[in-house]
């Protein structure tokens, strides 16, 4: 737990510098259009990415945690998951055919979500989830920090004026699917768990046993990168590039929580009593670092990103906000009510606030553009928070764990 943890912590300070190298640069390079555009197509590319994750890194996780010492368990878990990620590639691939074909937007954006669908084959090969479940996270850091230096030496060779902007998923893709090639070599040939033949039976009992926690990572697309979608829509690419100045840092103080949740998520899985422990760390760590994101909230902005991005600094302070509310729900949902198998009802909370969100997203977009998808966020967040946190209550005041 100790060394997952040390790997992953240098990791996310990995996440912190590459960012910082290469964003400013593309802020001042291809401007607010080129970013609103890379946006637009990252919203689309984050349904297809869940719709193939299909809840596996929680559940696949989980199950690899459990069964770790029992090779051939751990093969037939790796290789069911490996098929049904495949086949959920294929089905997205025709829907997002469609959606390009009969929608005028999807039309003009067609090249880049073409490209950025790249990255989802290279994330199917690059099983994160498979080292975070047998507890060996260096080698997620190692193919990780191969990425971002990659992507980083990349940015600055063929990125050069505004219409370059193609190339930043293009990198990206390029990486993940380098370093998927390395992941597999290493699971199969060096550690020598076995890929199954594809048996359509296993590959439809492996979707079903992951459903709810699916469509828990699902529904909050509703309110989230459908907003962005309806703002590039609506508002056009400068506003989804203003959004996305400001969004940009916070996911990198956000994949901290995500790297803490991670971390954590197969030991408790196997210390359900140790769960108060990381309530402490996670909702704490997360409360200071919002304070702190805050405060420095126009500094951050300004000198990163440039002044075309100024109305990005209210937007990256009400989604710092949302942060803090996202760690409550990480901490009482992903990391408590999954691991005690209570997926169905964490489902159903998320189902509800996610709908209503959609439904709030709507006149906040129209209104308020970019802070109006920055308001949608922060409110589901609360609701969701919240909802998980009654949940966990709810289920230790009955079970008394």
């Amino acid at each position: 737990m100790a060394q997952n943890f040390a790997y992953l912590t240098f990791l996310q300070f990995a996440g912190y510098v590459f960012p910082i190298l290469t964003i400013p640069y593309l802020a001042r390079t291809i401007g607010a259009e080129g970013f609103g555009r890379i946006s637009f197509a990252s919203a689309v590319i984050v349904w297809v990415q869940t719709l193939v994750d299909w809840g596996f890194l929680f559940t696949a996780t989980r199950d690899v945690a459990q069964n770790r010492e029992d090779k051939d368990k751990v093969s037939e878990i790796f290789s069911n998951v490996l098929w049904a990620r495949l086949l959920l590639c294929i089905i997205s691939g025709i829907g997002l055919s469609l959606l390009i074909i009969s929608i005028p937007t999807f039309r003009e954006h067609a090249v880049i979500l073409g490209i950025s669908f790249l990255m989802v084959p290279g994330h199917i090969f690059f099983p994160d989830w498979f080292f975070q479940g047998v507890e060996k996270m260096k080698y997620t850091t190692l193919f990780n920090l191969t990425i971002k230096f990659i992507f980083t030496i990349a940015v600055f060779i063929f990125i050069r004026e505004k219409s370059d902007y193609i190339y930043q998923p293009l990198l990206t893709s390029i990486g993940y699917l380098v370093c998927g090639i390395g992941a597999f070599y290493l699971i199969v040939y060096k550690w020598g768990y076995s890929i199954r033949p594809p048996k359509m039976g296993k590959i439809l009992s492996t979707l079903k046993g992951s459903t709810d926690v699916f469509i828990n990572n699902l529904m909050p697309n509703l309110y989230n990168s459908l907003s962005i979608v309806l703002l590039g829509i609506w508002g056009g690419p400068v506003a989804n590039g203003i959004y996305f100045g400001g969004q940009k840092f916070v996911e990198i103080f956000r994949n901290l929580h995500q790297v803490l949740s991670r971390a954590f998520f197969p030991f408790l899985s196997r210390h359900k009593d140790k769960h108060r422990m990381f309530v402490l760390i996670n909702i704490g760590s997360a409360s200071l670092g919002a304070v702190i994101m805050i405060v420095l909230a126009p500094l951050i902005i300004n000198v990163l990103m440039g002044d075309e991005f100024e109305g990005s600094v209210d937007v990256f302070r009400i989604l710092v906000l949302s942060l803090i509310f996202l760690s409550i729900s990480n901490t009482y949902g992903t990391n408590y009510l999954i691991i005690n198998h209570q997926e169905r009802n964490l489902r159903n909370s998320t189902m509800f606030f996610s709908v209503i969100g959609m439904l709030m997203a709507i006149p906040l977009i129209k209104n308020y553009t970019y802070l109006g998808v920055a308001m949608t966020i922060l409110i589901c967040r609360f609701f969701l928070g919240a909802s998980a946190f009654l949940l966990a209550v709810l289920y230790k005041r009955k079970h008394g764990y």
